[in-house]
């Protein structure tokens, strides 16, 4: 028997975009439309009708603010949401407040030609429906075909064994994250001291999303955080975070380490790609490093920490109970490049173990 199609309620106060919206996702065989609303409370009938699998929500709208409505459904009754909304353009605090207050993934649409653009990301608007439909919500991210899937072969050849690059002690930690990503990351680096190991992290985010996240984060955290650019050394106490839309890799200059940021085709379709980080880092890093794969939608990054155990790094996947999505970590394991398992609270220890090693 077919599985159940994913059922989305539309909440947005304009006509066209409902319309726009109920197309894309009515022409996808496992969803469908379960209603479109022009304000939260209209949706909020609909929901005390039928629960929907996932709400696609807008937050400039008349009579009640998306965000106001998201913090209501969180506290009373939550459920998966994806925020399609202007009000998210460059990174803007209202995207902080939203993701803070559970939503689940978050898509920029322009203040111009939001029904063009719509059309235009098909992909992305069902791959977030479909991770925000598998999402564990706890109380309190150019154009491809999406059937041709690239790997990190695009980007640098598959590693090869070389002993010159292992004659160092210098750790580095390489995570990767994407759906539930952010707030995850916020809580592992936070509890960090300011003398941990130098850390590189791709999170699945758009562009000009990332820079904002960084310096939210720089604020909250004992360490120093900051989007990378190219050529930022890699060192203790400090995190960088790869730019939206463009790959991160991590290299060797003698003993010492920084990222190189790269144009690139979509790899995993996803750039930055959590596979590219990765294989760099098993190829420059070896034994002196530790992957972490964190919550997330797909396979970005499995292949890549399977490379980074052959070099003989530390590897440890997320645990389902406390991945937001568990899809990246349990491909991970599936394949056993996962060392360890640890829940979203153990990864700061398995971090500061690292400091420990020589």
């Amino acid at each position: 028997m077919a599985p159940k199609p994913i059922r989305v309620l539309i909440v947005d106060d304009s006509a066209s975009v409902r319309e726009v919206l109920t197309a894309i996702i009515s022409a996808e065989p496992d969803m469908e439309v379960m209603a479109a609303a022009a304000d939260p409370f209209v949706a909020a009938k609909h929901i005390h009708d039928e629960l929907p699998d996932v709400i696609l929500l807008d937050l400039e709208m008349p009579r009640m603010d998306g965000l106001t409505f998201l913090r209501k459904i969180m506290a009373q009754r939550p459920l998966p949401c994806v925020l399609c909304s202007t009000l998210l353009e460059d990174g803007s605090e209202t995207l902080f407040a939203a993701l803070e207050a559970g939503a689940v993934d978050v898509i920029q649409k322009p203040r111009l030609g939001a029904k063009r653009f719509l059309m235009e990301s098909h992909v992305r608007i069902c791959d977030a429906l479909r991770g925000a439909a598998k999402a564990r919500l706890r109380p309190r991210s150019a154009p491809q075909d999406p059937a041709k899937k690239l790997n990190a072969d695009v980007i640098m050849p598959p590693p090869v064994k070389t002993r010159s690059l292992t004659h160092t002690t210098e750790k580095v930690i390489c995570i990767g994250a994407s759906t539930g990503g952010t707030e995850s990351l916020r809580e592992v680096l936070t509890a960090l001291p300011a003398d941990c190991p130098g850390i590189v992290i791709v999170q699945h985010m758009p562009e000009h999303f990332t820079a904002a996240f960084a310096k939210r984060l720089d604020g909250l955290c004992q360490i120093d955080v900051k989007e990378a650019e190219d050529g930022d050394p890699v060192f203790s106490g400090r995190a960088l975070i790869a730019p939206g839309n463009r790959h991160m890799l991590l290299q060797r200059n003698g003993a010492r380490y920084h990222v190189a940021v790269k144009d690139g085709p979509l790899v995993a379709r996803h750039r930055p790609s959590v596979d590219v980080l990765f294989r760099s880092a098993a190829q420059f890093a070896g034994p002196n490093a530790l992957g972490i794969i964190m919550t997330g939608m797909g396979d970005d990054g499995a292949k890549g920490l399977l490379e980074m155990r052959k070099a003989g790094a530390s590897t440890v996947a997320q645990n389902e109970e406390t991945c937001v999505v568990f899809g990246m970590p349990k491909e991970a394991i599936v394949l056993g490049a996962a060392e360890r398992i640890a829940a979203l609270q153990a990864i700061p220890a398995e971090i500061l173990r690292m400091r420990g090693t020589r």
